[in-house]
């Protein structure tokens, strides 16, 4: 006869061990005492039951909490948990008689050296408390137990302690393992210390948009700024710095300039974006500016709105980075929308409106305007518009409008027309990205050869096309 058997074969509804039910019980002091009676279990070294007397009274311990002072091998009815557990003196505790296996199958997050930071643990067997994790570093002298609460038998997080940031270094391994309640240690999962991520200032302006043929000034471009409290487009809040981690590449993109009409069909062309994105960062984008209006086409939107052509409205910009262009008057052709101000309408019939005014940054140390919208042409031959602060183009009345100016992200000027001569818009001016940061963190490492100058501590690279950094 097999002596496997089940716990539930071998406890009666009380608790009890049933005695008809073992065959490997040592003899009795009492002989008669093996026909009747229940089998108190106080030790349990190997799956057999190595001691052990009958008598109506002695039953496994069967109680709400622990025994206060156990010995290896008891077993203990845990009635909180419904569960049956024994006693191991190794672990010092009570442990289920069928322990959940802690498994650890990845963790998410980053160690640096000096700075809290959160991991979160992916795996099973967590269990609902208690869960240890162990960090393991031999060459830092590192070897720390956090216990922590599981958010589910599969998910926990867990914080960074100052005995491991203050004492890891860079580029060491840090190992990690689990232990759940039921003392079941995970495998291990590595992660590699490294330095804090540092704060970065950007100032990023999209290629204005191209003027309208006899029409419409174009809307510069967007323009997002996070530097010293000073506005983005529109005249918003500043944005919030960038954080760049060590070893990661940061890609640049300067929008260019969109195209002047050539058409009175056709609007001028949107300018184009301008970008920083990365990994571990969520894109910056500034849209390009939106074209001017032409004498037989609408005007675009953008960043900032290109201006209408010939009683046509102006085209609205996009929060949080421009403004709006203007409405014409008759064949006074309305100016694009700058970065800070919307383009006025135009005065009268006579006199085709401005662009709207960019805005001012001392990012590169010293303060520069850009990003102004560009002028509105004039349909016949009277007063054209001036384009924005900041590099937009004027309007014109007799020729083609202005370009805006390079690398403000500027609008371009409308076209006119003098004597039936019908003359094109100008094209937008290309945009421009400018990083700022410690210059204890630059690492020196680019493509694209942006300008690199210093300001105080500070190191700024200023992109006038694309390129990289690598942090």
């Amino acid at each position: 006869m097999t002596k496997a058997r089940n716990i539930s074969d071998l406890l009666d509804a009380n608790g009890d061990v049933k005695a008809d039910n073992l065959d490997n019980v040592p003899p009795s002091d009492n002989a008669s005492s093996l026909t009747t009676g229940t089998l108190p279990v106080a030790r349990l070294a190997d799956g057999s039951i190595t001691s052990a007397k009958l008598g109506n009274d002695a039953k496994v311990v069967k109680s709400a909490s622990a025994p206060s002072t156990p010995s290896e091998g008891d077993l203990w009815y845990d009635q909180t948990n419904e569960v049956l557990k024994i006693y191991q003196s190794t672990v010092g505790n009570f442990v289920k008689v069928s322990a959940e296996v802690a498994v650890l199958s990845s963790v998410t997050g980053n160690i640096f050296a000096g700075q809290t930071s959160n991991l979160t643990l992916n795996g099973s067997g967590f269990l609902s408390s208690n869960l240890v994790v162990n960090f393991l570093q031999a060459s830092d002298a590192i070897d720390v137990d956090v216990t922590v609460t599981p958010t589910n038998d599969s998910l926990a997080t867990v914080t960074v302690p100052s005995s491991v940031f203050n004492n890891v270094t860079n580029g060491n391994v840090v190992t990690i393992k689990v232990t759940n309640s039921d003392a079941k240690s995970s495998g291990n999962q590595t992660i590699t210390a490294s330095t804090p991520p540092y704060s970065v200032d950007f100032l990023v302006i999209a290629g204005g948009g191209g003027g309208g043929c006899r029409g419409g000034g174009s809307g510069a471009g967007g323009y997002r700024n996070s530097y010293n409290n000073e506005t983005s487009g529109g005249n918003s809040s500043s944005e919030s710095s960038l954080d760049f981690n060590t070893g990661t590449v940061y890609t640049i993109t300067v929008g260019s300039g969109g195209a002047g009409s050539t058409s009175t069909s056709v609007r001028g062309s949107e300018g184009n974006d301008s970008s920083i994105s990365g990994n571990d960062i969520t894109t910056i984008t500034s849209l390009g500016g939106g074209g001017g209006g032409s004498d037989g086409a609408g005007s675009g939107s953008g960043g900032s709105g290109g201006g209408g052509a010939n009683n046509g409205a102006g085209a609205s910009g996009t929060s949080g980075q421009g403004t709006s262009g203007a409405t014409a008057v008759a064949d006074a052709n309305g100016g694009g929308g700058g970065a800070g101000q919307s383009a006025p309408n135009p005065p009268s019939s006579s006199v085709a409106g401005n662009g709207g005014n960019g805005l001012a940054s001392s990012i590169t140390g010293s303060s520069v305007t850009r990003a102004g919208g560009g002028g509105g042409g004039h349909g016949f031959d009277l007063s054209n518009g001036s384009g924005g602060s900041g590099g937009g183009g004027t309007g014109r009345n007799s020729s083609n409008g202005d370009n805006g100016t390079a690398n403000t992200g500027s609008g371009a000027g409308g076209g006119g027309r003098n004597n039936n001569v019908i003359t094109n818009g100008g094209n937008g001016g290309s945009g421009i990205v400018i990083l700022r940061m410690p210059t204890s963190n630059y690492s020196g490492t680019t493509t694209g050869s942006p300008s690199v100058t210093t300001s105080g501590s500070d190191t700024i690279l200023t992109y006038t096309g694309d390129g990289s950094y690598t942090g």
